[in-house]
């Protein structure tokens, strides 16, 4: 059949299949969307959002408890697990009001910076642009002045690179002498005398010396690293319609991108006395992508630096003595694809002698005590199919090692954060926070006691206090309210696991309802993604208004997020399916879920599914409908990295490999825009600082010379963006028309 036939007939049944639908994209639904946002305010959800502040090193700490009647500020003591007041709130919303001259309401007082003293009789804040000091038993309420904003000078853009030239004169430990840099060179100057002297002479401007001296603990040595810079690139910004000017505004901002040249750093040490260089082989990191984390040993024999290969697939900690010059291998991971340089962990315990490191050697993130000296494995010292998340902190003296991890209890979804305990041997595991959910722990200076708060997507927040020597619940704080949210016509989204492409492996996503469900209805189905590697994106918390999902599911839509293969913090299996294979983005598993849930909830009407992302979810949700056309019957697509040979060098290195190939090519929307026959819709700011903003205009140039219809909005002063209120609004009515076939309401008539 003729493809454009195809595709009327297509569009034809869409609209007929909508219209039969009727009770949904209508402007009462418009307006109940758009009302959610507030119905379902955090501040609906009482006994929630316990954030404690333990005070200085005591067994107590504070909190606010907000419930209907008031917001309360408690105080707890852990060792006699009592609850009680922190302080008069009347009495200083009386202060308060008489110090400002505004009624304050002691109901709904809410401070800013809040410390309390060790000795709990001093609350310090601010409250209206103004420090205070409240003397809580005497209840008199000190004026301590304005809040002096900080200065702030030019701050660096997260793109731009540290060319390591304006670090300070820094003086040695035996305060003897002082080290800085001159004509790009490294020299000392003597406190006592003013005597200045250089320890080298071959820095220029293309092979400086950087500013960052590290002086060895024992004075004898100092550090730096010659660098040899590099060209760099920029993108430029039209800044079409600037507020303080008529005409528009062009930025700059540095901005590397894959295959771009690379600067070369060598360490290098001087030894003061005799001015000796110690300058070595760069065998062992010639092929830098970066060179960092320069640290000297304790003993002052060494530094210890980190080398993370060009290409991702080596990644060493190396040793370079400060006597002779050689470097050594302390530890190497190498991998076929790539060796996941965000998950790297050190500390040296031990006096050095000793070593606490993170690999996924095993396909699975876990911890490893090595013998620093002779560079090997003592033990493995966490192990299993589960992933540590992050280390919290080293116990040495009793040889512990406090952690995160997922994954580990049986049965739950593999994404919930729990808290760990662990001895460095490997033995003696202990489970902090049991109970189900995803936990955040805050817990006091000498680690006796922790305050577990914890959540699911499904199930509202808990908070109580836990021993930390065996996880034992001492007492239940807070359990959230949420009858007001569910008054107001809440429904939680559903939990739901379904097999992936090989037909074993779960795949965890939500599922997501309007308010007024009904299942006797059909409901187009519409996939929030957002694939990129490097994390999970389904949430897992509790959330009562999700920004993305809430309201478009509200127009009578199913709207449903899941993590497929391709993505994080399962096994790296799992995520290396994205290696050279962005494109991928986990489709096979996202349409085997969807077909899944729709088979089982037969009012999901699989004939109907949309999509929509912003940044690599928006080159996902393009690559959707252009590859997957079969199944995905409109993209929205906000600020997408089209074309990974367009966006930053240390995003698509780490994933699709150096040097730069076909496999770029292979997943550019530009390249395959030609494929287009679904609706599409393309957002961009014209101020995008994450993602190159003609990545997007360059597949509007393609689909305009391919002939294709499509639709684009150009957000003037917007950044990186999903499409900010305007582009919600369009995002609406785009699949209001194209996946219920409904006219959507005219703008001026929803708000």
């Amino acid at each position: 059949m003729n493809q454009i036939l195809k595709h009327g007939i297509c569009s034809l049944a869409l609209f007929l299949m909508g219209g039969s639908a009727m009770a949904q994209g209508t402007l009462e639904d418009y307006k109940r969307a758009y009302a959610l946002r507030d119905s379902f305010s955090r501040q609906r959800v009482y006994y929630s959002d316990v954030y404690p502040q333990w005070i200085g090193d005591s067994h107590k700490f504070w909190y606010l408890r907000h419930t209907p009647e008031a917001d309360e500020y408690v105080l707890v003591d852990a060792d006699k697990q009592k609850r009680t007041s922190l302080f008069n709130r009347q009495r200083l919303a009386k202060e308060l009001s008489a110090a400002t001259g505004r009624e304050v309401d002691a109901d709904r007082l809410r401070m800013d910076r809040m410390r309390v003293t060790e000795g709990i009789d001093t609350l310090r804040f601010v409250y209206d642009r103004k420090k205070w000091a409240f003397a809580i038993r005497k209840g008199k309420l000190v004026d301590e002045g304005k809040v002096s904003e900080p200065r702030r000078g030019r701050q660096r853009h997260w793109m731009e690179v540290d060319d390591e030239k304006g670090g300070n004169p820094v003086v040695s430990p035996d305060r003897k002498y002082e080290a800085f840099i001159r004509n790009h060179n490294v020299y000392v100057k003597e406190l006592a005398t003013g005597k200045t002297r250089a320890l080298s002479l071959d820095g220029t401007l293309g092979n400086y010396y950087s500013s960052y001296i590290q002086w060895s603990p024992d004075s004898r040595y100092l550090f730096s690293t010659r660098i040899r810079p590099v060209e760099k690139r920029y993108v430029y910004y039209v800044e079409s319609s600037p507020k303080d000017q008529l005409q528009p505004r062009l930025h700059k901002q540095e901005y590397a991108k894959p295959g771009d040249e690379l600067r070369f750093k060598v360490p290098c040490i001087f030894e003061v006395e005799n001015g000796r260089a110690v300058i070595p082989s760069t065998e062992l990191f010639d092929k830098q992508y970066d060179l960092f984390w320069f640290r000297w040993t304790e003993d002052s024999k060494a530094v210890t630096f980190e080398y993370n290969e060009r290409g991702h697939q080596t990644y060493r900690l190396l040793e370079l003595s400060a006597e002779s010059g050689a470097v050594r291998t302390v530890v190497e991971e190498k991998s076929e694809t790539f060796v996941n340089h965000q998950r790297m962990f050190r500390q040296f315990l031990n006096g050095g002698k000793e070593l606490v490191w993170m690999s996924e050697r095993d396909n699975w993130n876990h911890l490893y005590l090595y013998d620093y000296a002779q560079g090997r494995v003592k033990n493995q010292i966490t192990r299993g199919e589960w992933y540590v998340r992050e280390v919290l902190h080293i116990d040495e003296q009793n040889r512990q090692v406090y952690f995160t991890a997922s994954g580990m209890t049986e049965g739950e979804d593999p994404y919930l954060v729990k808290y760990y305990r662990i001895n460095l041997d490997g033995t003696g595991l202990v489970h902090i926070t049991p109970d189900e959910g995803t936990h955040r722990a805050y817990f006091s200076r000498d680690r006796k006691y922790v305050v577990d708060t914890y959540s699911l997507v499904d199930k509202a927040p808990e908070a109580a206090l836990r021993s930390v020597e065996n996880g034992q619940l001492l007492m239940s704080l807070e359990k959230a309210d949420i009858s007001s949210l569910e008054a107001a016509g809440w429904r939680a989204p559903e939990v739901f696991t379904a097999k992936g492409r090989d037909g074993k492996t779960d795949i965890w996503g939500i599922i997501m309802r309007p308010t007024n469900f009904d299942p006797t209805k059909k409901y187009p189905i519409i996939e929030y993604i957002y694939a990129g590697p490097g994390s999970h994106y389904v949430p897992k918390n509790f959330i009562p208004y999700n920004n993305n999902m809430t309201a478009l599911a509200e127009l009578g839509f199913i709207v449903v997020q899941l993590d497929g293969m391709g993505t994080s913090f399962r096994s790296k299996s799992f995520e290396d399916v994205c290696y050279k294979n962005l494109k991928d983005a986990g489709f096979p598993d996202r349409k085997a879920w969807i077909r899944a849930a729709a088979e089982k909830y037969p009012y999901m009407d699989i004939e109907r599914v949309g999509i929509f992302g912003a940044s690599a979810g928006g080159q996902e949700s393009t690559t959707a409908v252009l590859l997957h056309p079969e199944f995905y019957k409109a993209a929205y697509s906000s600020c997408g990295c089209h074309d990974n040979r367009m966006d930053k060098i240390w995003w698509n290195e780490q994933w699709l490999g150096y040097p730069v190939g076909d496999q770029y090519k292979e997943g550019s929307n530009v390249e395959n825009a030609h494929l287009l026959t679904r609706p599409l819709m393309l957002v961009v700011g014209e101020l995008d600082d994450n993602v190159d903003p003609a990545s997007t205009m360059q597949v509007v140039d393609a689909l305009i010379k391919a002939n294709k219809d499509f639709e684009l909005v150009v957000l003037p002063g917007v950044g990186h963006t999903m499409g900010e209120s305007y582009g919600e609004h369009k995002r609406f009515d785009f699949f209001v028309r194209n996946l219920m076939g409904v006219q959507p309401p005219k703008w001026e008539d929803v708000k």
